[in-house]
């Protein structure tokens, strides 16, 4: 064999490989001229290329193997109007392998497992091909939990998370009511039948990974900045829209959204009002220009747990200061930028009214 067998050890042994990943990240970096011309937002562009960057590096190159998959956190990674109150984990799978998941359930409020077939890299979908949600799992009295995964459903199984033949991965997301009080689960997964032993490194594996990983980065950051501009249409409300859209993007199917985009002056407020159906769970959140979440820990979220009511009537400001009355959302320096309600596990979706005040 010559030193160079194969195009991707010519692409590796000559660095064109890391030549034209770096190149690929050079041409992400052009979605951050789609948002606002302010320090704080483009700031906050350049970190949410390098979070989306560190998810992909570690998916593509360290826990791409459906054979032996892991959970993966997001730590800190925000995509796509991420939930403040949910821990969000996945592993990667093959449509055609079965697996286990086990574990215990945990205090906290809300879980569900989704398996999808991941396409951002191609073409910004993220479509659902099976469900397992909150109310249909089920957990033994010590409060352990066994989930089957696979196209099939074995023979006597509590629990199962169909799969298709294109899925590529599992998310598991967990919300919190009250994280001062609920406990996350525990999970482990694995592949179940024999595998082959893992071989060294390839070039092919290096190259794919690369491409892989750039083409996530650009394909994640065009498609939220799409969404963004979009919302753009109708500032300062929260429309229903197509909820098939969501659900492609991988969207939950038992959550209904409604997305907005906001934009306010100093000394004004965005006042927020709805009727709250009776839900599991439910949140109102605000995101910066990126569809990133605020940060949990400030005053930018309320749910079901949080939020104060008048009966099921909701009132939200949105605003730079404390109004002194209804549930306050602070922009936390921001002018602009996007937000979001759910409604989970309920067929009534009650549509806000929303205005625009000078306080």
């Amino acid at each position: 064999m010559s030193a160079a067998d194969s195009p991707a050890d010519s692409a590796v042994l000559s660095g064109q490989a890391w030549t034209d990943f770096c190149r690929a990240l050079e041409q992400a970096g052009q979605q951050l001229l789609r948002g606002p011309k302010t320090p704080l937002d483009q700031a906050e562009g350049m970190r949410y290329l390098s979070r989306l960057l560190r998810n992909s590096l570690y998916a593509t190159f360290e826990n791409s193997d459906p054979d032996r998959p892991r959970w993966q956190g997001l730590d800190l990674v925000k995509i796509g109007a991420d939930n403040p109150d949910n821990v969000y984990l996945s592993a990667p799978v093959r449509g055609s392998a079965s697996y286990r998941i086990t574990g215990t359930r945990g205090s906290i409020a809300y879980v569900s497992f989704g398996s999808k077939a991941n396409r951002y890299a191609k073409d910004g979908t993220m479509a659902s091909t099976g469900e397992l949600r909150n109310d249909d799992l089920h957990v033994d009295p010590d409060g352990s939990v066994e989930i089957f995964v696979g196209q099939e459903r074995p023979a006597g199984a509590k629990n199962w998370l169909p799969l298709a033949e294109d899925s590529t991965m599992i998310v598991l997301r967990e919300s919190y009511l009250d994280r001062t009080t609920e406990r996350p689960g525990s999970w482990d997964i694995e592949r179940l039948g024999q595998t082959a032993p893992p071989g060294p490194l390839t070039t092919e594996h290096v190259v794919r990974s690369l491409q892989r990983t750039s083409l996530g980065v650009m394909g994640t950051a065009a498609t939220f900045a799409a969404w963004t501009e979009m919302f753009m249409d109708a500032p300062n409300q929260l429309l229903p829209r197509e909820q098939e859209f969501y659900q492609r993007a991988g969207g939950d199917p038992e959550i209904f959204y409604l997305h907005g985009y906001w934009e306010l002056e100093p000394g004004q407020a965005w006042v927020i009002e709805t009727e709250v159906p009776d839900a599991p769970y439910w949140n109102f959140q605000l995101s910066n220009w990126w569809m990133e979440s605020l940060d949990w820990d400030k005053r930018i979220t309320v749910n079901k747990h949080t939020a104060k009511l008048d009966g099921n009537r909701l009132t939200l400001v949105v605003s730079d200061k404390d109004p002194g009355y209804g549930n306050w959302i602070d922009t936390t320096g921001h002018t602009s930028g996007t937000a979001l309600i759910r409604w989970v596990g309920t067929d009534h979706h009650p549509l806000p009214t929303c205005k625009v005040i000078t306080l």
